[in-house]
């Protein structure tokens, strides 16, 4: 097996080279682009309904791709933990909201795209607790988390037991919990959180208590003949350039301030 090849293109080269335009029928591909989504992801990143993705950033992001690529586009919801099962086993093209750092020996061939979107993830308190607090200074008890996903700079509490996982399956979901009093802090990145204090009365909106980590998340492509993988790279290269990523991300945005601690 090959070590994930993990080549960001140089910008000058590919923003030379010509691309399709949105709905090329000249270069459109009869065979879809197949789309990986975490049946974790919730909004603002993903609307989930009948197994489908239906709105959100990521879909907004993957539809906007494929047309400018040319071809369809297909999704397929897994849980978080087979997503990388499915790209090496061919069932799928292209994953996004995922870093390097998150699996540097990934088993397969394939191209990374550059960062095109900034997670932040924020240790939350609920409407009670509002002061900056850092992890180490919390008793041991149990932390809001999201099923099958690696918090690197909380896992050396995990590991002591000084921390215990309390898993849901999406983010929304440890939010809701940690709204309803099931737990006194828990995990979340910062889109999520405004999203979900924009619907909550000011007087119960959860509290960002400190920074726990921000990585730029980008796409990875499998390196493989039936895959238009330059296009796509190119494509995404000039999406996130453009400001159109942006856009897609600022409309989203939810109307409840996050601190920044």
């Amino acid at each position: 097996m090959r070590n994930a090849r993990c080549t960001l293109l140089g910008m000058t080269i590919l923003l030379s080279t010509a691309v399709p335009t949105a709905f090329s029928t000249a270069l459109a591909d009869t065979r879809p682009i197949r789309f990986l989504a975490s049946d974790s992801w919730s909004m603002p990143l993903m609307q989930i309904e009948n197994s489908q993705p239906t709105d959100g950033i990521l879909f907004q992001i993957m539809t906007s791709l494929a047309a400018q690529v040319g071809s369809p586009a297909e999704f397929q919801v897994l849980p978080r933990l087979r997503l990388q099962a499915a790209m090496e086993s061919g069932q799928a093209d292209v994953r996004c909201n995922t870093a390097q750092s998150w699996g540097p020996n990934l088993s397969g061939d394939y191209i990374w795209s550059l960062p095109l979107i900034t997670q932040k993830e924020y240790l939350v308190g609920d409407a009670g607790h509002t002061a900056p607090m850092d992890p180490a200074q919390l008793p041991v008890q149990k932390l809001g988390t999201v099923l099958g996903y690696n918090y690197a700079s909380l896992q050396h509490y995990f590991d002591s037991r000084r921390l215990i996982r309390d898993d849901a399956r999406n983010q929304v979901q440890v939010l809701m919990k940690l709204a309803a009093g099931r737990y006194e802090y828990a995990v979340s990145n910062q889109m999520a959180l405004n999203w979900f204090n924009s619907t909550q009365p000011a007087d119960q909106q959860l509290h960002a208590l400190k920074l726990l980590d921000a990585q730029g998340l980008g796409c990875y492509v499998r390196n493989d003949p039936d895959v238009p993988v330059q296009r796509i790279l190119r494509t995404l290269l000039r999406m996130k350039m453009s400001g159109e990523i942006d856009r897609i991300i600022e409309r989203y945005s939810g109307s409840a301030s996050t601190d920044q601690r």
